[in-house]
């Protein structure tokens, strides 16, 4: 990763940029902001900046095998510690058993990841993850070896509030004493949760939320809209993973009511060569995505009965919903659903969704449930 893919961050690149060309590169760093402000991207556009062997004033060159190799995070005195927790491989775990859904996490989304993405990533989202013992004694055993190619080698110790309180003694002495041309970057969220002694030994680099006129031009390249990304940045104080977050809900809202009201329009119509047009469509998609359409769906059939039992006061449904569900006289979608109905339909959605987070076949999934709301929608 580049300087130059890092959105704002400036006064903090420059700041990286002058300890490099000065020779007054700390051993031991500690990189320390909110979710979202970029910590992970400047830490990797540092490393590649120190050892890339063609860099300009500015910025690592992305071309030599160097930077190729650190691009794909794959450069041999490269190193990563993360947390990590059992899972049904790994009942010891330690970050080389994770480091292939680490590589892919990270170059799929330029460096910017939060916590949950990296438990959702390794299937641990109920559970706690730690840094451990193992770990630091493998970084200890790896450092004990010269580096192969590069001029430093360097350890990027990810969510370092995460490092178990035993395991932190491991570390004490290769942070203060640590082997030439040897660099540690560590990152955290939240400094008051990181081990005392661990703080002591490195140098704190603050990392300010993004300025909202950058994070708005990085917006405004993934999502044309700028109406929605000036409320986004609003909202995010600088942090693009929120902003982003924000934007693809209200991207996802808008596409889940143009799928619920074509697939009902189908199921109702019976029309059986163009459902299955929809089927391969929504097949197409992630389990999670349609696991959230299912459940997208299943709220709107809440809201036609709370409007057909006359509940008003408990409907909650933005503009492009009210245009489908209360719609016009004629034209309108509660009345087709009711006491009689509503329950059954409920169900055979909830059964297709535990038969999607089963790694059910989406395709047969999606088809029987349509058939059936062919069925479910006609009982009055």
């Amino acid at each position: 990763m580049k300087f130059s893919d890092v959105i704002g961050q400036n006064t903090t690149k420059l700041r990286l940029i002058k300890t490099v060309k000065e020779n007054r590169v700390s051993h031991a760093q500690l990189f320390l902001g909110q979710e979202g402000c970029g910590k992970l991207a400047l830490a990797l556009a540092y490393t590649q900046f120190i050892n890339c062997t063609k860099r300009n004033d500015n910025d690592s060159c992305g071309i030599c095998p160097s930077c190729i190799k650190y691009n794909k995070l794959i450069h041999p005195d490269l190193h990563f510690i993360y947390p990590t927790s059992k899972t049904q491989q790994h009942d010891k775990p330690v970050s080389t058993d994770f480091v292939a859904k680490w590589r892919e996490l990270i170059v799929e989304n330029n460096g910017y990841i939060s916590l949950a993405d990296w438990y959702e990533k390794i299937g641990i989202e109920k559970k706690q993850a730690i840094i451990n013992a193992n770990d630091c004694n493998n970084i200890i055993k790896t450092l004990s070896y010269r580096s192969y190619e590069a001029d430093y080698q360097v350890v990027i110790i990810w969510m370092v509030e995460k490092l178990f309180h035993a395991a932190a003694p491991k570390l004490l002495k290769i942070l203060e004493e640590p082997p030439d041309k040897t660099l540690f970057l560590l990152i955290s969220e939240n400094q008051e949760q990181v081990i005392k002694t661990i703080l002591s030994r490195t140098q704190i680099i603050k990392i300010p939320g993004i300025d909202d006129e950058e994070l708005t031009a990085r917006l405004v390249s993934e999502f044309p809209e700028p109406g929605p990304v000036n409320d986004a940045v609003k909202i995010s104080n600088g942090n693009y993973l929120e902003a982003k977050q924000h934007l693809l809900k209200l991207e996802e809202g808008e596409l889940n009511i143009q799928w619920f009201t074509k697939w009902m329009r189908l199921c109702f119509g019976n029309r059986v060569a163009d459902t299955l047009d929809f089927v391969n469509e929504i097949s197409k998609l992630g389990r999670d995505r349609q696991k959230s359409f299912l459940i997208y769906t299943l709220r709107l059939i809440r809201q036609s009965l709370f409007i057909s039992t006359g509940n008003d006061g408990l409907v909650k449904l933005n503009k492009g919903e009210s245009d489908f569900i209360i719609g016009k006289e004629g034209k309108r979608f509660y009345p087709f659903i009711n006491l009689q109905n509503a329950g059954l339909i409920s169900d055979e959605i909830n059964n297709s969704i535990y038969h999607i987070e089963r790694n059910g076949n989406a395709s047969i999934i999606f088809l029987d449930i349509s058939l059936k709301l062919g069925s479910l929608l006609r009982i009055k």
